[in-house]
Protein backbone atom coordinates (compact mmCIF):
# COMPACT_ATOMS: atom_id res chain seq x y z
CA UNK A 1 0.00 0.00 0.00
CA UNK A 2 1.30 3.22 -1.19
CA UNK A 3 1.39 6.64 1.31
CA UNK A 4 -0.48 7.98 -1.97
CA UNK A 5 -3.32 6.07 -2.09
CA UNK A 6 -4.49 6.31 1.85
CA UNK A 7 -6.28 9.77 2.42
CA UNK A 8 -5.75 11.08 6.26
CA UNK A 9 -6.49 13.48 8.57
CA UNK A 10 -4.76 11.74 12.16
CA UNK A 11 -3.68 13.55 15.53
CA UNK A 12 -1.55 11.44 17.62
CA UNK A 13 -4.40 9.83 19.22
CA UNK A 14 -6.74 9.39 15.85
CA UNK A 15 -7.16 7.95 12.97
CA UNK A 16 -9.11 9.34 10.34
CA UNK A 17 -9.08 7.79 6.89
CA UNK A 18 -10.97 7.43 3.66
CA UNK A 19 -10.12 3.48 3.00
CA UNK A 20 -7.98 3.42 -0.11
CA UNK A 21 -8.70 0.56 -2.94
CA UNK A 22 -6.21 -1.54 -1.35
CA UNK A 23 -8.14 -2.03 2.05
CA UNK A 24 -11.13 -2.82 0.55
CA UNK A 25 -12.99 -6.09 1.74
CA UNK A 26 -10.32 -6.40 5.26
CA UNK A 27 -11.80 -6.38 8.36
CA UNK A 28 -12.02 -3.52 10.49
CA UNK A 29 -9.81 -4.54 12.65
CA UNK A 30 -7.17 -5.70 10.51
CA UNK A 31 -7.27 -2.61 8.56
CA UNK A 32 -6.79 -0.28 11.77
CA UNK A 33 -4.00 -2.43 13.18
CA UNK A 34 -2.37 -2.22 9.27
CA UNK A 35 -2.72 1.66 9.76
CA UNK A 36 -1.51 2.07 13.01
CA UNK A 37 0.65 -0.28 14.24
CA UNK A 38 -1.55 -1.75 17.23
CA UNK A 39 -2.15 -5.13 18.00
CA UNK A 40 -5.49 -6.73 16.73
CA UNK A 41 -6.30 -7.33 20.73
CA UNK A 42 -5.88 -3.83 21.05
CA UNK A 43 -7.77 -2.73 18.19
CA UNK A 44 -10.68 -5.12 19.37
CA UNK A 45 -10.58 -2.94 22.41
CA UNK A 46 -11.14 0.13 20.83
CA UNK A 47 -14.49 -1.33 19.09
CA UNK A 48 -15.79 -3.13 22.20
CA UNK A 49 -14.99 0.97 23.43
CA UNK A 50 -17.01 1.85 20.57
CA UNK A 51 -13.76 4.30 19.70
CA UNK A 52 -14.28 3.27 15.81
CA UNK A 53 -16.90 4.48 13.23
CA UNK A 54 -17.04 4.19 9.61
CA UNK A 55 -19.25 7.00 7.94
CA UNK A 56 -20.52 7.78 11.05
CA UNK A 57 -21.55 5.02 12.53
CA UNK A 58 -19.91 2.71 15.49
CA UNK A 59 -18.23 -0.32 14.64
CA UNK A 60 -20.04 -3.05 16.68
CA UNK A 61 -18.33 -6.17 15.11
CA UNK A 62 -14.33 -6.31 14.74
CA UNK A 63 -14.91 -8.19 11.61
CA UNK A 64 -17.01 -6.03 9.74
CA UNK A 65 -15.62 -5.21 6.20
CA UNK A 66 -14.51 -2.54 5.08
CA UNK A 67 -15.07 -0.85 1.28
CA UNK A 68 -13.67 1.38 -0.70
CA UNK A 69 -14.23 5.57 0.13
CA UNK A 70 -15.56 4.68 3.76
CA UNK A 71 -15.00 7.25 6.34
CA UNK A 72 -12.43 5.43 9.02
CA UNK A 73 -12.33 6.88 12.37
CA UNK A 74 -10.02 5.44 15.37
CA UNK A 75 -9.63 7.43 18.50
CA UNK A 76 -6.66 5.92 19.77
CA UNK A 77 -5.52 5.00 23.02
CA UNK A 78 -3.73 8.01 24.77
CA UNK A 79 0.49 7.60 23.96
CA UNK A 80 2.04 5.43 26.75
CA UNK A 81 4.37 2.42 26.90
CA UNK A 82 1.80 0.15 26.97
CA UNK A 83 3.13 -0.84 30.63
CA UNK A 84 1.33 -0.75 33.89
CA UNK A 85 3.57 1.80 36.45
CA UNK A 86 3.42 0.65 39.94
CA UNK A 87 1.96 3.45 42.26
CA UNK A 88 2.32 2.63 45.66
CA UNK A 89 0.27 6.16 46.54
CA UNK A 90 -2.97 4.28 44.48
CA UNK A 91 -5.30 2.95 48.11
CA UNK A 92 -6.01 -1.15 47.70
CA UNK A 93 -8.34 -1.67 50.56
CA UNK A 94 -8.01 -5.32 50.29
CA UNK A 95 -10.49 -7.68 51.81
CA UNK A 96 -9.42 -11.68 51.16
CA UNK A 97 -5.57 -12.13 50.51
CA UNK A 98 -4.44 -15.90 48.96
CA UNK A 99 -1.52 -17.05 47.04
CA UNK A 100 -3.74 -17.01 43.85
CA UNK A 101 -5.88 -13.72 44.46
CA UNK A 102 -6.67 -10.96 46.07
CA UNK A 103 -10.58 -9.91 46.42
CA UNK A 104 -10.33 -5.52 47.39
CA UNK A 105 -13.45 -3.42 48.15
CA UNK A 106 -12.81 -0.41 45.20
CA UNK A 107 -13.81 3.20 45.96
CA UNK A 108 -16.47 4.61 43.87
CA UNK A 109 -13.96 7.03 41.88
CA UNK A 110 -11.35 4.44 40.89
CA UNK A 111 -10.97 3.47 37.80
CA UNK A 112 -10.27 -0.25 37.39
CA UNK A 113 -7.34 -0.23 34.67
CA UNK A 114 -5.40 2.34 32.34
CA UNK A 115 -7.77 3.32 29.42
CA UNK A 116 -9.31 5.89 27.25
CA UNK A 117 -8.70 9.31 28.88
CA UNK A 118 -6.66 7.80 32.04
CA UNK A 119 -3.53 6.31 32.29
CA UNK A 120 -2.61 7.01 35.90
CA UNK A 121 -3.47 6.48 39.29
CA UNK A 122 -5.95 2.97 38.63
CA UNK A 123 -6.26 0.37 40.79
CA UNK A 124 -4.81 -2.04 39.28
CA UNK A 125 -1.32 0.46 39.58
CA UNK A 126 -1.83 -0.14 42.96
CA UNK A 127 -2.49 -3.76 43.36
CA UNK A 128 0.89 -4.24 41.00
CA UNK A 129 2.85 -1.98 43.58
CA UNK A 130 1.54 -4.39 46.64
CA UNK A 131 1.63 -7.99 44.75
CA UNK A 132 4.10 -7.46 41.51
CA UNK A 133 4.10 -11.12 40.71
CA UNK A 134 0.96 -10.19 38.48
CA UNK A 135 3.04 -8.50 36.19
CA UNK A 136 4.09 -12.18 34.98
CA UNK A 137 0.85 -12.96 33.85
CA UNK A 138 1.77 -10.75 31.20
CA UNK A 139 4.91 -11.64 30.19
CA UNK A 140 2.45 -15.64 30.02
CA UNK A 141 0.07 -14.31 27.31
CA UNK A 142 -2.36 -14.66 30.04
CA UNK A 143 -3.28 -10.89 29.91
CA UNK A 144 -3.60 -7.41 28.03
CA UNK A 145 -0.59 -4.96 29.16
CA UNK A 146 -2.37 -2.89 30.64
CA UNK A 147 -4.51 -5.79 32.36
CA UNK A 148 -2.52 -7.45 34.57
CA UNK A 149 -4.51 -9.97 36.56
CA UNK A 150 -7.95 -8.46 36.01
CA UNK A 151 -10.63 -11.33 35.90
CA UNK A 152 -13.85 -8.42 36.08
CA UNK A 153 -14.38 -4.99 36.34
CA UNK A 154 -16.64 -2.38 37.98
CA UNK A 155 -17.33 1.13 36.72
CA UNK A 156 -16.09 4.07 38.12
CA UNK A 157 -18.65 5.44 39.62
CA UNK A 158 -19.84 1.61 41.19
CA UNK A 159 -17.98 0.92 44.40
CA UNK A 160 -17.18 -3.02 45.85
CA UNK A 161 -15.64 -6.01 45.21
CA UNK A 162 -13.36 -7.33 42.57
CA UNK A 163 -10.87 -10.59 42.60
CA UNK A 164 -7.67 -9.83 40.83
CA UNK A 165 -5.67 -13.21 39.98
CA UNK A 166 -1.73 -13.51 41.29
CA UNK A 167 -1.18 -16.94 39.39
CA UNK A 168 -1.72 -18.40 36.10
CA UNK A 169 -3.92 -20.85 37.82
CA UNK A 170 -5.46 -18.14 39.68
CA UNK A 171 -6.06 -16.44 36.42
CA UNK A 172 -7.47 -19.65 33.90
CA UNK A 173 -9.82 -20.58 36.96
CA UNK A 174 -11.42 -17.43 38.18
CA UNK A 175 -11.52 -16.63 33.91
CA UNK A 176 -13.31 -19.97 32.95
CA UNK A 177 -15.71 -19.18 36.08
CA UNK A 178 -16.81 -16.05 35.27
CA UNK A 179 -17.60 -17.38 31.36
CA UNK A 180 -19.26 -20.12 32.81
CA UNK A 181 -21.85 -17.90 35.35
CA UNK A 182 -20.62 -19.91 38.52
CA UNK A 183 -19.26 -17.04 39.98
CA UNK A 184 -21.74 -15.64 42.12
CA UNK A 185 -21.88 -11.64 41.90
CA UNK A 186 -24.41 -9.45 43.67
CA UNK A 187 -25.09 -5.89 43.74
CA UNK A 188 -27.44 -3.04 45.88
CA UNK A 189 -28.92 -0.94 44.09
CA UNK A 190 -31.40 2.32 44.55
CA UNK A 191 -33.54 2.85 41.82
CA UNK A 192 -36.03 5.63 40.87
CA UNK A 193 -39.53 4.71 41.51
CA UNK A 194 -41.26 1.72 43.08
CA UNK A 195 -40.43 -1.74 41.37
CA UNK A 196 -43.77 -3.49 41.82
CA UNK A 197 -42.78 -6.73 41.27
CA UNK A 198 -41.15 -8.32 44.51
CA UNK A 199 -38.25 -10.35 42.12
CA UNK A 200 -37.88 -10.64 38.61
CA UNK A 201 -35.21 -11.14 35.85
CA UNK A 202 -34.69 -8.73 33.07
CA UNK A 203 -33.41 -10.71 29.81
CA UNK A 204 -32.35 -8.12 26.81
CA UNK A 205 -29.81 -8.30 24.91
CA UNK A 206 -27.56 -5.40 25.35
CA UNK A 207 -25.27 -3.77 22.51
CA UNK A 208 -23.26 -0.68 21.85
CA UNK A 209 -25.36 2.28 20.69
CA UNK A 210 -25.27 3.08 17.51
CA UNK A 211 -26.35 7.67 18.37
CA UNK A 212 -23.84 7.45 21.49
CA UNK A 213 -20.56 5.51 21.28
CA UNK A 214 -19.77 5.48 24.86
CA UNK A 215 -23.20 4.10 25.76
CA UNK A 216 -25.03 0.91 25.94
CA UNK A 217 -28.29 -0.42 24.79
CA UNK A 218 -31.13 -3.03 24.64
CA UNK A 219 -30.96 -4.23 21.14
CA UNK A 220 -31.98 -7.09 19.41
CA UNK A 221 -28.71 -8.09 17.89
CA UNK A 222 -26.94 -7.58 21.06
CA UNK A 223 -25.18 -9.82 23.42
CA UNK A 224 -27.45 -11.90 25.42
CA UNK A 225 -27.65 -10.32 29.48
CA UNK A 226 -29.52 -11.35 32.42
CA UNK A 227 -29.95 -9.42 35.74
CA UNK A 228 -32.20 -10.75 38.26
CA UNK A 229 -33.44 -8.92 40.99
CA UNK A 230 -34.94 -8.33 44.40
CA UNK A 231 -37.10 -5.93 46.43
CA UNK A 232 -35.03 -5.40 49.71
CA UNK A 233 -37.07 -1.95 50.63
CA UNK A 234 -39.05 0.76 48.89
CA UNK A 235 -38.74 4.61 49.96
CA UNK A 236 -41.18 7.20 49.66
CA UNK A 237 -39.46 10.10 50.74
CA UNK A 238 -37.84 12.41 49.71
CA UNK A 239 -39.15 10.76 46.37
CA UNK A 240 -40.48 7.16 45.48
CA UNK A 241 -37.35 4.54 45.38
CA UNK A 242 -36.62 1.12 45.68
CA UNK A 243 -33.29 -0.67 47.34
CA UNK A 244 -32.81 -3.87 45.03
CA UNK A 245 -30.86 -6.65 45.57
CA UNK A 246 -29.10 -7.41 42.26
CA UNK A 247 -27.55 -11.04 40.74
CA UNK A 248 -25.27 -10.82 37.82
CA UNK A 249 -26.28 -13.81 35.15
CA UNK A 250 -23.81 -12.02 32.91
CA UNK A 251 -21.50 -9.30 32.72
CA UNK A 252 -21.61 -7.20 29.62
CA UNK A 253 -21.07 -3.48 29.78
CA UNK A 254 -23.05 -1.33 32.00
CA UNK A 255 -25.39 -4.55 32.27
CA UNK A 256 -26.95 -3.39 35.19
CA UNK A 257 -27.20 0.44 34.89
CA UNK A 258 -28.63 -0.58 30.89
CA UNK A 259 -31.34 -2.85 32.35
CA UNK A 260 -32.71 -0.91 34.87
CA UNK A 261 -33.38 2.00 33.21
CA UNK A 262 -34.80 -0.27 29.94
CA UNK A 263 -37.52 -1.12 32.71
CA UNK A 264 -38.13 2.32 33.88
CA UNK A 265 -36.15 2.59 36.95
CA UNK A 266 -32.87 3.59 36.43
CA UNK A 267 -30.20 3.81 38.87
CA UNK A 268 -30.10 7.06 41.30
CA UNK A 269 -27.84 9.54 40.23
CA UNK A 270 -26.73 7.52 36.74
CA UNK A 271 -27.13 10.73 34.61
CA UNK A 272 -25.87 8.89 31.59
CA UNK A 273 -28.78 6.22 31.48
CA UNK A 274 -31.39 8.29 33.66
CA UNK A 275 -32.13 12.03 33.83
CA UNK A 276 -32.26 13.13 37.24
CA UNK A 277 -29.09 14.01 39.45
CA UNK A 278 -29.48 13.41 42.87
CA UNK A 279 -27.27 16.39 44.64
CA UNK A 280 -26.70 14.44 47.55
CA UNK A 281 -23.88 11.99 45.84
CA UNK A 282 -21.45 13.52 43.81
CA UNK A 283 -21.47 13.95 39.41
CA UNK A 284 -20.51 10.59 38.34
CA UNK A 285 -21.33 8.26 41.66
CA UNK A 286 -24.65 6.44 41.35
CA UNK A 287 -26.29 4.29 44.20
CA UNK A 288 -24.75 1.02 42.92
CA UNK A 289 -22.28 -1.17 45.12
CA UNK A 290 -21.27 -4.71 44.42
CA UNK A 291 -21.77 -6.38 47.94
CA UNK A 292 -21.02 -9.80 47.78
CA UNK A 293 -18.55 -11.86 45.29
CA UNK A 294 -18.17 -16.20 45.58
CA UNK A 295 -16.38 -18.71 43.38
CA UNK A 296 -14.70 -21.74 44.04
CA UNK A 297 -10.78 -21.40 45.20
CA UNK A 298 -8.69 -22.22 42.02
CA UNK A 299 -6.67 -25.47 43.73
CA UNK A 300 -8.99 -26.03 46.44
CA UNK A 301 -12.18 -25.77 45.00
CA UNK A 302 -13.62 -24.84 48.06
CA UNK A 303 -16.21 -22.33 48.21
CA UNK A 304 -14.90 -18.58 48.92
CA UNK A 305 -17.10 -15.67 50.01
CA UNK A 306 -16.60 -11.87 50.63
CA UNK A 307 -18.56 -9.25 51.62
CA UNK A 308 -18.43 -5.35 51.36
CA UNK A 309 -20.90 -3.76 53.44
CA UNK A 310 -22.26 -0.42 51.83
CA UNK A 311 -19.89 2.70 51.97
CA UNK A 312 -20.99 5.51 54.29
CA UNK A 313 -22.03 8.02 51.14
CA UNK A 314 -25.24 5.50 50.12
CA UNK A 315 -25.54 3.90 53.59
CA UNK A 316 -26.33 7.82 54.35
CA UNK A 317 -29.31 7.35 51.58
CA UNK A 318 -30.46 4.10 53.22
CA UNK A 319 -30.23 4.31 56.98
CA UNK A 320 -32.18 1.47 57.32
CA UNK A 321 -29.46 -0.68 55.93
CA UNK A 322 -26.23 1.10 57.18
Amino acid sequence: MSDEEVVEFSTANSLDVIVPSSLAGVRVDRAVSLLTGLSRSDVSALVDAGRITVDGRVVVKSSSVLHEAQHLVAVLPEDDDGVVRADESVPVDVVLEDPHFVVVNKRPEQVVHPGAGRSEGTLVAGVVARYPEILNLVDEALCEPLRPGVVHRLDRGTSGLLVFARTSDGFTSLSDQLAERSMGRTYLGLVEGHVTEERGVVDAPIGRSLRVPTMMAVKSDGRPARTGYEVLERFSAPRPLTLLQLRLETGRTHQIRVHLSAIGHPVVNDTRYGQRRDKRLPEERFFLHSATLTFEHPLTGERVSATAPLPADLSALVPSVS
